[in-house]
Order: structure tokens, then C-alpha cells, then sequence
């Protein structure tokens, strides 16, 4: 029998207690994992439906204008010089800085006035693909564009221009054939034209030619101000407009349940400290014969210490193990009732269980310390005198 032999055989020796002990403490780390990997998905599936609602970021290139006023009055800017992005150039850049894992999405486009039976309306090239990305709210009555020579078009734009489905309309030294009619949105979209970036840019004459192009960003990993940065080295000569109060509240959203789920881990925690410095304290009054004989045998009061603080990382570590499992495959389970994170995969980690239960020990260990310290100043005249 010695230091740690001790503690195994009085866990074993009072099963219901010790069983008491690690089911409590199991139970506020399977809560703080479960609440954990639950606010961490629901997290990324608010960023992802956040994203849905289009771009945050919009680069165009810089313009000259000029400011023109007369008698006292603004008669507003006149630009005076269009300029056009190098489409390629450009994408490649955005997607070379270092932030470009919080890259979703980039969409160029080209933007066109044609003028269709005395009527005039704005095409924009996009590429289709991506698009969908920034606005996968798009509903159309038809069908996506699949070839070069398709196109879109919005509900009042094929109302005012007397369009439908199967018709055609010439664009520069090209024609597009509307696939489909895009259903009410709100936007801009309702009044516009969409056909692919690159036939346009060739029906027009302007290859490889951009007006701006839309950036999704993620931002719960990262400040947009990071990346606006970086694109800024990437792009000296463009303009970048940030829409910070979308990316602000997208962030905040995701902050919010980060601190929720801390507070909440750290009061199931305390509690759960709380609750084993009890019963670890009870276990000391219980014990108080059994210190004392020990005592009396030549144990130091240190090593009565280290007995109890045994006792107790052999309980946490038992909690932290059976904790993390039951938290992991709860907030699956908890995932599927409640219909989030489709899409998104909770994977087991094992240097989070290595974490986890180290932290929880040492935890244990530091809740258990008074109660140890107590049974640790006992001298055997204590315990011989109640016999």
C-alpha cells in the first residue's frame, strides 16, 4: 500500500460516491462541450445564411471627376474618365493575400446600357458561378444560364422591355437568348440584365475588362479591416468600399454566442468545483480515522495532501473523458433535433479530449485543495480521540 495505490483502492472501496463525483463533474464538461461545438456550427451556419445576402466588399477602380457648382449652387460630380479593371489581374491579387482563407467569394462585372425598341437597360456581365455564391437568394422562373449565349433577366426589367422567357436581345455585336426571369428580389437586380462576363466582354469589345467586382468575405475569423488592408496593397490604384455596419452586426452575432457560451461554461464549471470541494470535504469528517492511523504509521502530512489531490485528478480525469464523449455525440444528436449545421460536420478531436482532460484534472486537483489541506494538518491525537 502506498501514495498511489491509496487513492485507487478508496475510489473503489466507495463506488456510489465516487460514481456521484464523476457523474456531476462529467456532466458540467459534457455541458461545456456540447454548448461548445452547438455555438461553434451555429456560428458558421449564421455566417454562411449572413453571406447569402450578398457581397461585403466592393472594389472599383479610381475616378477622376470633377466638382461643378454655379451661382452658389452644386450640379453634383462629373466623372470624366471611365476607367476599367484588368479582370484576371485583379482576381488573382484579391486571392493572393494573406487573409484568403476568409475569401468566399469573388464576382467581376462589366456593365453595359443597351438600348432595346427605344428603350434602355443595363446588362451586366457576370460569371454565374460565383454569383450564386454572393446571391444564392436568386429564385428563377426558367432556367440558369448554361451557355455562353444565355442570359437572365430581372422582373421589371423583362416587364418594362415587354421580355420573356425563349427572347432574344442584341448586345453589341452579340445576342443572348433569356433563359429565365428572375423572381422579385427588391435590388437593383429587378431592373437589370445578367449574361455571362466573358461573352459580353467579347460582344462589346472590351476583353479581359472589368467595372468592379463584389467580395464575400468571412469576418468571424478575422477584422474586414484586415482584409480591406490587404487588398489595398494587392490593388493601390482601386477604390474599396467596405460595407462595415453588414460585416459589424455579422460579427457581433457570432460574438455574442461566443461570450453566451462562456458564461455559461463557466458557471456549470464553478458549480461543478463547488460541488466536489463539498463532497471531498464530507470525505475528509468521514475519514478522519483513517488519516489519523496514517499519520500514526509515518505518512507526512504532504503525502496526505498528494493522497487527496490523487483522488481528485483520478475524478476529473474520469469526468473529462466521459465529458467530452458524452458532449461530442450530444451536440451531434442535439445538432439533427434541432435541424442546424446540415451541411457541417462536428469531427472528433483528440488533442481536445488530451486538453480537456488535462484541464479538467488540474481543475479538480485545485477544487479539491482545501479539503486536502484539512486532512493533511490532522495529527493522529485527532483521530484517537474519537475512538
Amino acid at each position: 500500500m502506498n501514495i498511489l495505490t491509496l487513492p485507487f483502492r478508496n475510489l473503489r472501496r466507495k463506488l456510489l460516491r465516487t460514481g456521484i463525483l464523476v457523474s456531476v463533474f462529467a456532466l458540467g464538461i459534457l455541458s461545456v462541450v456540447l454548448l461548445y461545438n452547438v455555438s461553434t456550427t451555429v456560428g458558421h451556419s449564421l455566417e454562411q445564411k449572413m453571406n447569402e445576402f450578398g457581397a461585403n466588399i466592393v472594389i472599383y477602380p479610381k475616378t477622376e471627376s470633377l466638382k461643378i457648382s454655379y451661382g452658389g449652387f452644386s450640379l453634383g460630380n462629373l466623372a470624366y474618365q471611365v476607367k476599367y479593371l484588368p479582370e484576371k489581374e485583379t482576381v488573382d491579387a484579391i486571392y493572393k493575400i494573406p487573409n484568403r482563407a476568409n475569401i468566399s467569394s469573388v464576382a467581376p462585372k462589366l456593365l453595359e446600357l443597351v438600348q432595346y425598341k427605344d428603350k434602355h437597360v443595363a446588362v451586366i456581365g457576370v460569371q454565374f458561378t460565383f454569383e450564386r455564391r454572393i446571391k444564392s437568394y436568386w429564385s428563377i422562373n426558367g432556367k440558369e444560364p448554361a451557355e455562353a449565349n444565355e442570359a437572365i433577366i430581372g422582373s421589371k426589367a423583362a416587364e418594362h422591355l415587354g421580355l420573356k422567357t425563349g427572347d432574344s436581345i442584341p448586345v453589341g455585336t452579340g445576342k443572348f437568348l433569356i433563359t429565365g426571369i428572375l423572381t422579385p428580389t427588391g435590388t437593383e437586380d429587378d431592373n437589370i440584365i445578367f449574361a455571362d462576363l466573358h461573352s459580353l466582354q467579347a460582344a462589346v469589345n472590351k476583353p479581359n475588362m472589368i467595372n468592379y467586382t463584389d467580395v464575400s468575405a468571412l469576418c468571424a475569423g478575422c477584422p474586414i479591416e484586415d482584409i480591406v488592408q490587404q487588398i489595398e496593397q494587392k490593388l493601390p490604384d482601386t477604390e474599396i468600399n467596405a460595407m462595415q455596419n453588414i460585416v459589424k452586426q455579422r460579427m457581433a452575432t457570432i460574438e455574442t454566442v461566443q461570450h453566451l457560451v462562456l458564461g455559461l461554461g463557466g458557471v456549470i464549471l464553478l458549480t461543478a468545483c463547488f460541488m466536489l470541494a463539498m463532497f471531498m470535504l464530507a470525505s475528509v469528517n468521514e475519514r478522519k480515522n483513517e488519516i489519523g492511523i496514517l499519520r500514526a504509521l509515518g505518512y507526512s502530512g504532504a503525502q496526505i495532501f498528494l493522497i487527496f489531490s490523487i483522488e481528485s485528478l483520478i475524478i476529473g480525469a474520469m469526468a473529462g473523458v466521459l465529458g467530452y464523449v458524452g458532449g461530442f455525440f450530444g451536440s451531434a444528436e442535439l445538432l439533427k433535433l434541432l435541424k442546424l449545421g446540415e451541411h457541417i460536420h462536428i469531427i472528433f478531436n483528440w488533442v481536445h479530449l488530451l486538453i480537456t482532460v488535462g484541464a479538467v484534472s488540474v481543475l479538480s486537483a485545485a477544487a479539491s485543495a482545501f479539503p486536502a489541506l484539512k486532512a493533511a494538518q490532522m495529527r493522529p491525537t485527532d483521530a484517537f480521540s474519537r475512538i
